[in-house]
């Protein structure tokens, strides 16, 4: 299946519905957002790197993207440009461990729909991808 680039509008999906691709090169964050996001209901794919997460574009439709900034082969702001141009609608999370306003402005301009700083293993996760997918669905556009 290919990745949703459909601009209508369509249902919110339940999280037991939802996927969400997570892309951060530490495993220990990646197992936590893995098992943080499965518990509350969510389908969850990991990706090592930002180049794994784009092979997979195909794979599977994608409601919801969370994407850390600093990875090896791309970075977040980056691979949300690289996602926009193959027609990736979902939203995108970015996560930083440190905060700069000025990447947070490159990233809204990429088409980030929202960032968050580590740590941040805790509900408020969950909570920003159900509202960034419910928001999507409410307009997609």
């Amino acid at each position: 299946m290919a990745v949703q680039p459909s601009s209508t509008s369509r249902a919110a999906p339940s999280p037991a519905t939802s996927t969400i691709y997570v892309a951060d090169d530490d495993a220990d964050v990646l197992g936590s957002l893995r098992f943080l996001l499965e518990t509350d209901g969510f389908e969850v794919r990991t990706f090592q790197n930002g180049t794994a997460l784009l092979d997979a574009l195909d794979q599977m439709p994608v409601d919801c993207f969370l994407i850390d900034y600093r990875m090896p082969d791309i970075n977040g702001v980056e691979l949300t440009e690289e996602l926009r141009k193959r027609g990736a609608t979902a939203p995108v999370i970015l996560i930083s461990g440190h905060y700069d306003g000025r990447l947070e402005a490159r990233a809204a301009a990429a088409g980030v729909h929202d960032f968050l700083l580590k740590p941040l293993l805790d509900d408020n996760v969950a909570k920003r991808i159900r509202s960034a997918i419910a928001e999507h669905a409410a307009d997609p556009g």
